[in-house]
């Protein structure tokens, strides 16, 4: 007969490890449905919460990278108080920060699991997958059961595709680096071609500029962190050659970077309501809501209303009201103000530092946090559903790893 503590041991076992595999299936199901994510992260805390020791949990809350996600979060708690908005705006506007308490609770897990790099494999082949998809339904019209979106793709939006597709991109160049210094020469070539399939995509296809501005930015980080001086010298080579390639042979791509310019200048000239104008509307409007509040800030979920306040009897790109000012410092200032800020700066910084290494799941770990925060720099990305959720479970998941690893390196080097 089984005895209550080795019963109740195996069941925890066997709940951690379906609590792994919901993070798989999560890392697969992200680039494809917003409600199968949700319902599997439901599941996935479920399947955890059993399994969880109170001073493992601890011990990542007492970290800068783990601790400082969870008091983000608090300060949005806390910020209901004080919002001159309804108490659903308040709840709306929580929700944003819902996300960031995932973090420790995914160093916990992944500090003990061996399946870490499962989740960033699913995540990069169910990308694949969607890139063959869309290549096949783009050569192949009509196909009479499926039909692309009205910028290019099969899910969700072409900027939300583009920032998934950059961050598999410099995950394959990574292993692309590891697998030629050990000669593996298939495994490079599917890599390189992986990656060129989905900077196709981009070039030819859909996508956004701020996934456009992320790769100049990462590229220099990758060459920083992975390449020799001779490595990079030829990156950049081959880098420019592509970049002059793709601007010569696309005129979706050259339409997308020179409407910037074209934008600002209609903007400026008649207010007129386009995307590069309202994101500078945005900022300005921003910056004045924070100035009237810039320690505690309005509160959480009050962005909306006050847009909407201001933009009220007024026309053109003066005239949109939204609950996202594009900008993820601003996201956070104007309801939490400069205590709000710090905290969002401190956690990317105690991230970064986190990742500090040169293994795979370091880089890994480095390249999201890059992007979030360049990326945050035209977007409120840290509470976009995709983007935030590719953060927290990429953050979490390689942080994991990382301490993991660390730890193991430092029981060996205790060992006598």
């Amino acid at each position: 007969m089984v005895s209550l503590p080795l019963a109740e041991s195996q069941t925890r076992t066997k709940l951690a490890r379906l609590a792994d595999w919901l993070v798989v299936a999560v890392a697969v199901s992200l680039p494809w449905s917003t409600s199968a994510t949700s319902i599997l992260l439901v599941l996935w805390l479920i399947a955890l919460i059993p399994t969880l020791d109170w001073p493992d949990v601890r011990r990542e809350l007492m970290t800068p990278a783990g601790g400082l996600p969870v008091l983000l979060f608090l300060l949005g708690l806390v910020g209901m108080a004080w919002a001159d908005v309804s108490w659903l705006e308040r709840w709306k506007g929580l929700d944003s920060f819902f996300k960031l308490p995932v973090i420790p609770l995914l160093f916990v897990q992944f500090r003990r699991s061996g399946r870490g790099v499962w989740v960033f494999g699913a995540f990069v082949a169910s990308c694949v997958v969607l890139l063959v998809a869309t290549a096949l339904v783009t050569a192949l019209p009509p196909l009479p059961f499926i039909a692309l979106q009205g910028d290019g793709v099969l899910v969700k939006n072409g900027s939300t595709q583009s920032g998934e597709f950059v961050a598999c991109i410099f995950g394959m160049l990574f292993l692309a680096v590891e697998w030629f210094q050990q000669r593996r020469w298939l495994a490079v070539l599917a890599v390189v071609v992986g990656a060129l399939g989905m900077l196709a995509n981009m070039v030819l296809v859909s996508n956004s500029r701020t996934a456009l501005f992320m790769i100049p930015v990462l590229s220099v980080v990758f060459a920083a962190k992975k390449l020799s001086g001779r490595g990079a010298v030829l990156f950049f080579g081959i880098a420019a050659f592509i970049a002059i390639a793709a601007w010569s042979t696309s005129p979706f791509l050259r339409e997308r970077v020179t409407a910037i310019v074209s934008e600002i200048h209609l903007y400026e000239a008649t207010d007129e309501q386009n995307s590069s104008g309202e994101r500078i509307e945005f900022a300005k409007k921003s910056f004045e809501f924070f100035r009237e509040a810039p320690i505690i800030g309005h509160g959480s979920g009050s962005i909306h209303t006050l847009f909407e306040k201001s933009s009220a009897g007024r026309t053109g790109a003066a005239g949109s009201a939204t609950s996202n000012p594009h900008n993820q410092t601003f996201a956070v200032g104007i309801q939490l103000g400069l205590v709000g800020i710090a905290v969002l700066w401190a956690m990317w910084l105690a991230h970064l530092v986190l990742f500090r290494k040169a293994t795979l799941a370091d880089w890994i770990g480095l390249m999201i946090v890059v992007q979030n925060v360049v990326g945050s720099l035209f977007n409120s990305h840290l509470f976009d559903f995709v983007q935030g959720w590719l953060y927290v479970i990429g953050v979490g998941v390689a942080g994991g790893l990382v301490l993991k690893q660390r730890s193991a390196a430092g029981s060996r080097a205790a060992a006598p």
